[in-house]
C-alpha cells in the first residue's frame, strides 16, 4: 500500500492508496500543531493502524508533502520509527520529471502543485483548481501543462475567525449555508455574509482569470471545505476531496522511476 502524507497548516492528513483496488481506502488526520503533534503520531496512528487492522508491514512507500517546514523532520523521524521507510518529501527537485511547469518553483507551495498534477494527468487540457483550504486558491494550467499563475484568498474559516477574533459582539458561527442571503439574527447574518459573498468570490474569481487568459478551463474543486458552497456545485467540473492525495502519489511515483 502507499501512505500519503500530507501536511497542511491545520491538519496532517494521513491517506492510504491500495495498488491492486486503485483506490483510497483510509484516512485520518491529526492537528499540525507542533506542540501537540509529536504525542498524536506515537499514539494515534498505531493505534488507526490497530482498529483497522492494518499491518505496518503493508505499507511499501510513503509520499510526503509539507506546506509547514517546522514539522518535516518529526513527520520524517516518524515515519523512519515506525514504518521503517523514508518518506519521499516532495520539493522543487521534483518537479522537473513532472508534464507540469511551475515559472518559480521555489515559491509555489508542494500542495498546489499535488493538486494540478493530478488534475492536469486527468484533463490532459487547461484545467483550474480551486482548493477551499485555510486558504482558497485558485491555480490554473494551460493545455501544456504550463501554470500560468495562482490566485490566494482567505479561506472560508480563515475569514469566520478573523471576524470572530476582530469584533468583540460577533459570535463565531458554523459553516452551514443559510436559506436566505439576509440573515434574519446575527448568526445567520454572519453566515449568510461570508459564505453568499465567497459564493460571488469564486463565480467571479473563475469568470476574470478566463477573461484574461482566454481559455475555457475544467473547473476541479478540492479540499475539506469544498462541500459546504453547495449553491457552486454547477460551478465545477467536478469536486473531488482526495485530488490532493492523488496528486501526491503521482508525483512521488515519477520520482521513483528509473531515469
Amino acid at each position: 500500500m502507499f501512505l500519503a502524507i500530507d501536511a497542511g497548516n491545520s491538519n496532517v492528513v494521513f491517506a492510504l492508496f491500495d495498488q491492486k483496488s486503485g483506490r483510497w481506502t483510509n484516512q485520518f488526520r491529526l492537528e499540525t500543531k507542533t506542540p501537540k503533534l509529536i504525542s498524536q503520531l506515537s499514539k494515534k496512528v498505531p493505534l488507526y493502524f490497530l482498529e483497522h487492522d492494518i499491518q505496518v508491514s503493508q505499507i511499501e512507500k510513503i509520499g510526503f508533502s509539507s506546506v509547514v517546514p517546522e514539522i518535516n523532520s518529526i513527520i520524517e523521524q516518524f515515519c523512519h520509527s515506525y514504518f521503517g521507510l523514508s518518506p519521499f518529501l516532495i520539493n522543487p527537485k521534483s518537479y522537473a520529471k513532472l508534464p507540469i511547469k511551475a515559472l518559480r518553483p521555489n515559491e509555489i507551495g508542494s500542495d498546489l502543485m499535488c493538486n494540478v498534477m493530478a488534475a492536469f494527468s486527468r484533463t490532459a487540457g487547461p484545467v483550474m483548481v480551486v482548493d477551499f483550504g485555510t486558504a482558497l486558491t485558485f491555480t490554473a494550467v494551460d493545455a501544456t501543462g504550463e501554470i500560468l499563475g495562482v490566485n490566494i484568498v482567505p479561506g472560508l474559516k480563515t475569514a469566520i475567525r478573523a471576524l470572530f477574533s476582530n469584533t468583540s459582539k460577533l459570535p463565531e458561527v458554523d459553516l452551514k449555508l443559510p436559506e436566505s442571503a439576509l440573515g434574519k439574527n446575527t448568526i445567520h447574518a454572519i453566515q449568510a455574509g461570508v459564505l453568499y459573498g465567497y459564493t460571488g468570490l469564486v463565480k467571479g474569481m473563475i469568470e476574470t482569470i478566463e477573461q484574461e487568459t482566454g481559455l475555457k478551463f475544467t473547473i476541479i474543486a478540492t479540499g475539506g471545505l469544498s462541500a459546504i458552497l453547495t449553491n457552486l456545485e454547477k460551478t465545477f467540473d467536478e469536486v473531488d476531496r482526495n485530488l490532493t492525495l492523488e496528486g501526491l502519489r503521482l508525483i512521488t511515483e515519477a520520482n521513483s522511476q528509473e531515469s
